[in-house]
This record gives C-alpha cells, structure tokens and sequence, in this order.
C-alpha cells in the first residue's frame, strides 16, 4: 500500500505520541462561521443536509437521523426495537458502557455475551448459547472497526425472529461481504465523538432500513413534537409518546459536513497506518494482534489493539519513550451499575493482555515505525 499524500503532520518527538487525537478539518471553522451569522444556529437545514450527505457517502438504505451523541441513537434505537422494560438484550460484554446503559434507561436488562479473544467481538457461540425465548434483541458492537461475524449474527437473529442493533462507533467505513456497515441490521449508530474517524464536537446518527419508522425517529428526537406540523404556524400538535432532546445543532452539523469532505483521505490515511502496524509487528514474540485477517471485512481502522504478555511492563517501556498506550475499554460486569452475571472465560484470558497502541491522523508511518521497533526490541 502506498504511502498516502496529505497534509497531517508528523507528531513532535517533544510532545511524545498520544494515543488519541481530534480530527477536525481545516475548512471545519469557516463552515462554522457561517453557520453563526444565520438565523439557524440550532436543528436546522444544516442537519438536514448532512443526513442527505451522509446518506449518500456511506450508501446508507435507510433514514439517516442525526443526534446530539451516539448514545442517543442507541437509546432511540432500542425504543424503535420494541425494547421495554424487564426485556432481555443480548449484548456484548467487552465495550464502552454507552453501548449498555441507555438499556437501563429503558429497564431492560443487559444479558452480556462473551468475547471473541481473536478479534475482540462477540464470541458467536456464546452468543448462540445465551439467546432464548426472552431475548428481545441483539446488540453487537465492531470492536476497533472490525465487522463482527455479521452473517452468523444474522441467522440466530432471524432464526429466533428477533432484530439486530450494530453500535459501529467504530467503524465508519468498514463492510461485510462488500455491504457498508448500516444495511446489515435492522439499526446502527455511528458515533461523532471527539476521537472518532470524524467528529461533530460530539453527535451522532442513526440508521434502519424500515422508513416507515422515520417520523416516530424524529419525534424521539425532539420531545415527542411533530417538528414539520408545529412550524406550519398553527399549533394543533398532540405528543403521543414521551420524547428527549436529542436534536443535532447546526453548529455540529457544520463540523460534519467538512468532515465528510475529507472522510476518503482520513479514512485512507488511518488504514495505511494500521497496515503498517499489521507488518511491523507480524511475529513478535510474546504479542499477539487482535485482527482476523478476514478477506470478507474491510476493517473501519479506528483502534490497533494487541494481545501482549507482561503487558503492564510494555506500556512502561512505551510511555518511558513518549509513547501512549492503553485500555479504553472494559468488561462491563465490573461495573457495579450493571450486576454480576456469571462467568466469561474468554475474557478472563486477555484480561490482562489487551493493548491499544497509538492510531490517528497526526501521525505518519515513521511513528508507526518507531512504535514497532522499539516493540521488537522488547519489553
């Protein structure tokens, strides 16, 4: 793969390499600018006009409804599903809470699911050990950006008749068989945070392939108000259904837009890094890479993670260079908010051992490079 063209500049030596950094585009404040000296500063047409865009560059079948986080489309998302309090969710065990909690919002009760130690997902036959006539829904998450086993996930689904939620906060870009994250499942959400591929600030957006569910989405998202009849000047509206202010502003909207102009360059520039790390890192003792290697996804590269032993004396050695590295995420049943749940051998294995190393586009392959040697040179 050749080295991409771009105008992301090398990490100072002197400011050591962070784990993560902000991607905001150089157009992103003139966009915003303008948007500032309109009379539309909230939801407004600048929404509107991301969804279509967005829509449009990620080949998306269904409404694309943007949020003020992806949390809230997680949280609209399960309410679109049906989920109601007491429901059991199949869910993964290895994430960011934001993926679990809006189920406790709802009094739904997280059923969590076993890792895959290769690749960090959802270990499919836990998965199809764990679904019963209670479950609701599944909710996976592709962990790093890399597509979960979506076609194994989809025939327990539609075996027990039962839809899908993909949390693919990391995974803007990635494919299963050549089909974009956002049509394999019944809903999806992509995350907007701050580190993600691009950023709104913080936002996020929510797709499904039933456009029927388009207006109750957008009620969801404002306070359970028809938005299109209140502005027609005459208020008759009735609210059906309780409602969040989850609106996406203008203001981020803007922020988005300029994402997406550059989305094909950040995108580019952050798999070049991770197959960077995928060769220079091939065969080193005492680590292991969390990838699959599967010819049938393209990976979303927003997080390269090892599997490494003595792990805690490779982040010292790291960090003794100017070198971040961490966790970022953890098993959610250690959290007391959730409860205990039983067992989960498989994470029990890479408990200790899972490391994400430094991915983002203020880098450039010689700090790829530099990490990998001084790896090779051990810890």
């Amino acid at each position: 793969m050749a080295k991409p063209k771009n105008d992301m500049p090398l990490m100072q030596t002197n400011e050591g390499l962070v784990l993560f950094h902000p991607h905001v585009p150089r157009n992103a404040a003139a966009m915003v600018s303008e948007v500032l000296s309109t009379r539309w500063i909230g939801q407004g047409p600048k929404v509107d006009q991301f969804e279509s865009e967005f829509k449009q560059k990620f080949r998306q079948e269904g409404p694309c409804i943007a949020v003020g986080s992806g949390t809230d489309a997680l949280h609209i998302a399960y309410l679109m599903a049906g989920i109601g309090p007491g429901d059991e969710v199949l869910c993964p065990l290895f994430t960011c809470t934001a993926t679990n909690l809006p189920l406790l919002y709802i009094g739904a009760k997280p059923v969590f699911v076993d890792v895959n130690p290769q690749t960090l997902n959802m270990s499919i036959t836990d998965l199809r050990d764990k679904v019963n006539s209670r479950t609701k829904a599944i909710v996976v998450v592709h962990y790093g950006g890399l597509p979960c086993d979506m076609e194994e996930i989809r025939i327990v689904a539609d075996d027990w008749g039962i839809p899908v939620i993909e949390d693919a906060a990391h995974a803007l870009g990635a494919s299963f068989d050549g089909v974009p994250v956002g049509n394999l499942s019944e809903f999806t959400m992509y995350s907007f945070q701050a580190i993600k591929h691009m950023t709104t600030g913080d936002g996020g957006m929510l797709t499904f392939k039933d456009p029927s569910l388009e207006p109750l989405a957008k009620r969801l998202r404002w306070f359970g108000i028809n938005r299109e009849d209140k502005q027609k000047g005459v208020w008759e509206n009735d609210i059906h259904e309780v409602g969040y202010k989850y609106q996406m502003t203008d203001i981020s909207a803007a922020i988005g837009l300029a994402g997406l102009q550059g989305i094909d360059e950040v995108l580019y520039h952050r798999r070049f890094l991770y197959n960077q790390y995928l060769s220079g890192l091939d065969a080193v003792t005492g680590l292991q890479i969390v990838d699959d290697y599967s010819p049938r996804k393209v990976h979303g590269a927003w997080l390269f993670t090892v599997l490494a032993e003595d792990r805690l004396n490779l982040q010292r050695m790291l960090r003794s260079h100017g070198i971040e590295s961490g966790q970022t995420h953890y098993r959610n049943d250690r959290y007391s908010v959730f409860g205990s749940q039983g067992e989960f051998p498989r994470m029990d294995s890479i408990d200790d051992k899972y490391l994400i190393l430094p991915l983002h586009t203020k880098m450039e392959e010689e700090d790829v490079v530099r990490v990998c040697e001084l790896i090779h040179e051990g810890w």
